[in-house]
């Protein structure tokens, strides 16, 4: 049984997600998160602190059974941070769009629907949304994507009215926050241009904004973009 609050990070093997657990166990939080595959490099030790669970949302039989687990372990939560995403192409699959919502909307929605009571009464307690800049905006080449990362951010909103005021529920919309290793230098200068701080800021920038969310008393229903000033290239 695990009796101390733990913040659960949903797709937290990589990048942004792991980044985001391995500062919430520097500062002092006990940490789980799912992935849908264990990495061998794990078994050296680079993870402590940290507990993996492996969780298919593909299915709703996947999610069910991360729930169960919670569940049946008795665990107690001190935040959901939903960082689970997937990026395909609308036209790399007719099911494209199914596979997206099951990961951006379905899982969140069960987590939250049959977690909210793994929260400690009275104590703080926060669900944090992991969206995209884009979500709000359309793209005209990833009409699935953006279509389910802007359902993601409704949920939140709904969330935090119906699990208010015991239950913080927030968004973050980031928009680049860090390139891939084999992205061309093409792709970067043209994407740095788009901000108004031309830079890429790294993940820790994520992680200051979880923490605020969670450091907050009064905000929830919110959502905090973390574009770096692009709008400002847009007008």
């Amino acid at each position: 049984m695990i009796d101390e609050p733990r913040v659960l990070i949903t797709g937290g093997g990589q990048r942004i997600g792991l980044h985001c657990a391995r500062r919430l166990v520097a500062d002092g939080y006990r940490v789980i998160i799912t992935c849908t595959h264990l990495r061998p490099e794990w078994k050296t030790g680079s993870l402590a602190g940290i507990e993996v669970l492996q969780a298919d949302f593909s299915t709703l039989e996947g999610i069910q059974g991360l729930i169960d687990t919670l569940r049946e372990r008795k665990v107690h939560l001190r935040a959901i941070i939903h960082n689970a995403s997937l990026w395909l192409n609308d036209r790399s699959a007719d099911d494209a769009f199914q596979k997206m919502f099951m990961v951006h909307m379905q899982a969140p929605y069960m987590i939250n629907q049959q977690c909210a009571d793994l929260f400690d009464s009275g104590m703080p307690a926060d669900i944090i949304h992991i969206s995209d800049y884009v979500a709000q905006r359309g793209s005209a080449k990833h009409l699935a994507y953006c279509a389910t990362k802007a359902g993601l951010e409704s949920l939140a909103q709904s969330f935090a009215a119906k699990l208010s005021p015991h239950i913080k529920v927030n968004t973050i919309a980031p928009s680049m926050i860090m390139f891939n290793e084999d992205d061309p230098q093409a792709y970067r200068t043209k994407t740095l241009a788009k901000s108004a701080m031309g830079i890429e800021p790294g993940p820790e920038v994520v992680y200051e904004a979880v923490r605020y969310l969670m450091n907050s008393t009064y905000a929830t229903g919110t959502c905090m973009e973390l574009n770096g000033g692009r709008d400002l290239r847009r007008s």
